[in-house]
């Protein structure tokens, strides 16, 4: 008889088991290098030596990573420069002189020629770095995350097109822009694993 009884129990366990939602957030990691706990969203950079909060990637021309605290501003560095280059661009468009022949022209505006060249590839690479970063702004998502995804282990379980940071292009890029303290992602990941999750009634 209590045979049955705890096979019985044990039933009822498994079953309420599988009818609990599985909303818990992924394990936080040891870091193999500092051997700190990473919060969600953190990485190692070996360039720095430092695990970074909300690890985007390391920047080689600024010699530093880019991360939670200084994202924005990279995106307003960004911006500035793309608005400089422009107007370098202006200027030496400006000062090009018109010429009686085409090697005269030539001759004339070499230098300027050159510059265009190197202003214009200039422009045009800040521009696309410009873009990438705010479509990233907009999605909440990192450099890091949208390259190595299927490295992520807090994105291995979710779906292709699915981002559990995601709360609307406004409220991503206020925040983005706008919210100037530390954020924990673990609070949020949680919150939209449980609104995520298939087969509830309500």
């Amino acid at each position: 008889m209590s045979v049955s009884v705890s096979q019985g129990g044990q039933g009822s366990e498994e079953e309420m088991e599988s009818m609990i939602p599985q909303t818990s957030t992924p394990r936080l990691r040891r870091c193999g290098y500092c051997f700190l706990q990473q919060p969600m969203r953190a990485k190692h950079c070996q360039t720095c030596g430092h695990c970074v909060r909300r690890f985007d990637h390391h920047c080689p021309w600024l010699e530093n990573c880019i991360g939670e605290r200084n994202h924005r501003w990279f995106t307003v560095f960004l911006l500035v420069q793309l608005l400089a280059l422009l107007w370098a661009l202006h200027i030496t468009l400006s000062g090009v002189l018109p010429g009686a022949s085409w090697e005269q022209w030539l001759r004339v505006n070499c230098v300027l020629l050159a510059t265009l060249v190197l202003v214009g590839v200039s422009s045009a690479v800040t521009a696309v770095l410009l873009g990438c970063h705010l479509y990233l702004a907009s999605i909440n998502c990192t450099t890091w995350e949208f390259m190595a995804r299927h490295r992520v282990s807090y994105l291995k379980n979710c779906g292709d097109e699915e981002n559990p940071f995601d709360r609307g292009v406004a409220c991503n890029l206020w925040d983005f822009f706008c919210m100037c303290r530390t954020v924990v992602w673990e609070g949020l990941y949680r919150r939209n694993a449980m609104t995520s999750q298939p087969g509830e009634d309500h």
